[in-house]
């Protein structure tokens, strides 16, 4: 009876319906079972209702296998039903609640002697600090996994499942290598299975590897069988994902047509199956395509629906993501400002990640001090204790051999001696190593320039200054490469690190060595001049212009062309007499850069200064710079780009500068 349900567990994933139908039959006869035989057929069955959206009674099973567990005090048992409830709370898009069951279940999945269910709790665990950007544990998790799946050889299917969600997790790590290695086991091993299902599912998780490395014909041929092999199954579900994968693949094809096609076969098949999460992602591709085709509205309805979910999910790195894409398609068309808006909600989760990272960060470097300092305590009280029973024994020959005294005082303090030397080379090593820990905390590891971290905690030290007119100030250089998207699309990631690398090169040749240059994040970097003259400003702006745009990157035979847009402002900005933070001028800076992409790219916007502030606020002006330069409440300066796409200056734009105000409308609208 057993063996028939784990027979049926393919079913459950791939054809739940029919796996539904079997199981159900099975349930009379199971009363009479083994207390373990009886638990999987709950577990099955949760699962194959799970599959086909009876969310409600997947939760049922899940609760009574739970009970079940806690009557037979059964750690293992119990667990399964913590495992099983967190998939439907995920379903549910209940995620922090579903992260919770998860790790509680890991924790009695490890104290049982079933490998294969150690193995799956710790893939579960493994994707839930995925889903929220903790890489480095989701990787500890799931190589333990992995580990674990290996000794389990009874249960080749958990050894396929961790192999399949470290070969995603190589690629959101962008360790495509890696991610491709563990792709070609898991393939071998789904051929092994004959499992249709599996194999499917080893085709898909191609597809995302293939297009992430821009392999855009091997993605949509893995991404056909896949579909080839759900349709055979008559897998609802599968199909749906799949088709949305190809409406994806088309989408970066740019063959907007097709991909509406296949995002709407997609939203009828998800909406079938139950499946929500892949109807977002179905709504988002087709967003996506309708907005390409001047579908603006049904676009955007599109986009919100699909977000909706996503947050409900609170699955921070797809939600970026898909808020990154939604910015970019607006900007396609024209919406300045529906781009803005989803611009400033993907910088949001941007930061949150960032923040959350860093503490990781600082919690991983705390523990592994801690780790260290009690290594070496244990040693020194080793050495104490040497020592002491050294001094019982001299005490000893003192009271027999007294003539031996001198000798073994001598011994004695030699012994002192060379521990006292060891001690000074460790603490001597220690302090290198601490040195060495500091400078790689506040250096980027791609471009070698200073990292977030260091310009934030550089600034909190720095003084405000001061606010009055002068012409030596300090300013501040937010700039990001225009089509870096196109970049990494067009050549392939590798390109991207390259064209990054040149940038930090020669923003080193075009500023000053007393200068901080900073790897923002992604593609943008920013830039902190001390001291400058009030009015180079702008022609610090131009020459960074025309020095990258002079430059090219040599890749693969191909000669790539770099551009970047530029925001920038002097430091301290005091409108009303009171400097403003630091975190506010970068955000307004921030601003002016996206103003130069939304007006043309390959250009410089530099906010020079205030005007008719009392008729204004700080915070009406960050809503919306544009609006508020255009009222006259802000002075903005224009640098346009060298570059033959760049728009031509007028002949009263002089040496490439335009420095723009707007009237201001007193009460009577004159």
């Amino acid at each position: 009876m057993y063996q028939r349900i784990l027979d049926i567990r393919d079913q459950s994933r791939f054809v739940p319906e029919k796996a539904l139908t079997q199981l159900q039959a099975l349930q009379a006869k199971a009363e009479q079972e083994p207390p373990a035989t009886r638990a999987e057929l709950i577990n099955q069955l949760s699962v194959a209702h799970l599959r086909t959206g009876q969310l409600d009674a997947a939760m049922a099973d899940t609760e009574q296998l739970i009970s079940f567990g806690r009557a037979q005090h059964d750690d293992a048992m119990l667990a399964k039903g913590l495992l099983a409830k967190s998939y439907v709370l995920f379903e549910k898009a209940e995620a922090s609640a579903a992260y919770q069951l998860a790790f509680e279940a890991e924790k009695l999945a490890n104290k049982s002697s079933d490998l294969a269910l150690r193995s799956q709790a710790q893939v579960t665990v493994g994707q839930a600090y995925a889903e929220q950007g903790d890489f480095p544990t989701a990787l500890s998790k799931i190589q333990q996994a992995l580990d674990t799946a290996r000794e389990a050889t009874s249960d080749p299917v958990m050894l396929f499942g961790a192999l399949n969600a470290l070969t995603k997790l190589y690629t959101q790590m962008k360790e495509y290598d890696k991610a491709d290695l563990t792709l070609q086991e898991m393939l071998e091993l789904a051929g092994q299975l004959h499992s249709p299902g599996r194999m499917a599912a080893a085709k898909t998780t191609e597809y995302v590897l293939a297009v992430e490395i821009g392999q855009y014909k091997r993605a949509i041929q893995a991404q056909q069988l896949a579909l080839d092999l759900m349709r055979k199954l008559g897998s609802e579900r599968g199909v749906g994902m799949a088709l949305g994968n190809l409406s994806d693949a088309y989408l970066k094809l740019h063959d907007y047509a097709r991909a509406a096609q296949y995002a709407n076969e997609s939203l009828r098949s998800t909406q079938k199956s139950g499946d929500r999460s892949m109807e977002s992602t179905a709504r988002a591709n087709l967003a996506q395509a309708y907005l390409a085709m001047g579908r603006i509205a049904e676009g955007k309805q599109q986009y919100e629906q699909a977000l909706s979910r996503y947050e409900q999910e609170n699955n921070k790195p797809l939600l970026q993501a898909i808020l990154r894409e939604y910015g970019e398609a607006l900007e396609r068309v024209g919406d300045t400002a529906g781009a803005v808006s989803a611009y400033h909600r993907e910088r949001t989760i941007s930061d949150q990640l960032f923040e959350r990272r860093r503490q990781q960060a600082v919690l991983e470097l705390q523990e592994k001090y801690e780790t260290e300092k009690k290594q070496r305590q244990i040693e020194l009280l080793s050495r104490d204790n040497q020592l002491k029973g050294t001094e019982l024994d001299n005490k000893r020959l003192q009271q027999r051999v007294w003539w031996l005294l001198a000798l073994v005082t001598a011994l004695g303090a030699l012994i002192v001696g060379m521990l006292y030397r060891r001690v000074r080379h460790a603490n001597a090593q220690l302090e290198v190593k601490n040195l060495e820990l500091k400078a790689q905390s506040v250096r980027d590891p791609l471009t070698a320039l200073y990292n977030r971290r260091h310009f934030q905690d550089f600034m909190r030290a720095l003084p405000h200054g001061d606010a009055r007119e002068s012409d030596l100030v300090g300013a501040l250089f937010l700039l990001d490469v225009d089509h870096f998207k196109h970049i990494n699309d067009s050549y392939g990631h590798a390109a991207g690190d390259a064209v990054l690398k040149m940038l930090a090169e020669h923003l080193r040749v075009a500023l000053r060595e007393t200068d901080m240059i900073v790897r923002w994040g992604g593609e943008e970097f920013l830039a902190y001049l001390p001291a400058v003259s009030r009015h180079g400003i702008d022609d610090v702006a131009r020459r960074i212009l025309r020095s990258i745009a002079a430059q090219k990157v040599e890749y693969q035979g191909h000669s790539i062309t770099v551009q970047v847009s530029v925001g920038y402002a002097p430091y301290p900005l005091a409108p009303d007499g009171t400097p403003l933070p630091w975190e506010r001028v970068v955000n307004l800076v921030d601003m002016a850069l996206y103003l130069a992409k939304a007006h043309g790219r390959h250009r410089a916007y530099g906010l020079r200064g205030f005007a008719n502030f009392e008729h204004t606020t700080l915070e009406a002006i960050e809503q919306d710079l544009e609006r508020a330069w255009r009222a006259g409440f802000v002075d903005l300066s224009v640098v346009l780009g060298d570059a033959p796409d760049a728009v031509p200056p007028s002949p009263n734009e002089a040496n490439n500068v335009v420095h723009i105000k707007h009237a201001h409308k007193n009460s009577h609208g004159t």
